[in-house]
């Protein structure tokens, strides 16, 4: 379920605060195909299913880097800051994949607002997130987001 803010003042005031859990979202096979397409990284632990159960994983796995691109789509269920002209993904002073995300696994995203700070303009938000898999014992990614939010 979203929190909806508005405006940087609102914002502001969420620092500290725990976000909640996103909803599920499925890796399938296609979706690390596309990703796959995009970049460029056809290594067959990703691509080749056949091969793939022969393995380390026993199956496909998603690329580290796909699971990190979901964190936008799962954050956002999280938090719409409306009253602000312009959102900016500004970096990551952390990121780690603790466990691998086998293809047909569910992921979702909790997540802590830790930081808002002004920045010229509007404030720059420091959140804290773990992208879980269903079932799974340690999660895929843990994460420290920076993003911009301007007046």
């Amino acid at each position: 379920m979203s929190l909806t803010v508005n405006g940087l003042d609102e914002l502001k005031k969420l620092a500290g605060s725990d976000l909640g859990t996103s909803d599920w979202i499925e890796v399938t096979q296609e979706r690390i195909d596309t990703f796959a397409d995009a970049t460029g990284d056809h290594q067959w632990i990703h691509v080749d299913p056949e091969r793939a159960k022969d393995g380390p994983f026993g199956a496909p796995i998603a690329h580290g880097y796909l699971t990190l691109s979901l964190f936008i789509p799962l954050f956002t269920e999280l938090l719409d800051v409306q009253g602000v002209t312009t959102k900016v993904n500004y970096g990551l002073n952390k990121v780690r994949f603790p466990s691998p995300v086998k293809v047909g696994s569910r992921m979702r995203l909790t997540a802590r607002l830790a930081e808002v700070e002004e920045v010229p303009g509007g404030v720059q938000v420091t959140v804290d997130g773990a992208i879980e898999i269903e079932g799974g014992a340690k999660p895929a990614a843990v994460l420290q987001s920076l993003s911009r939010f301007y007046a």
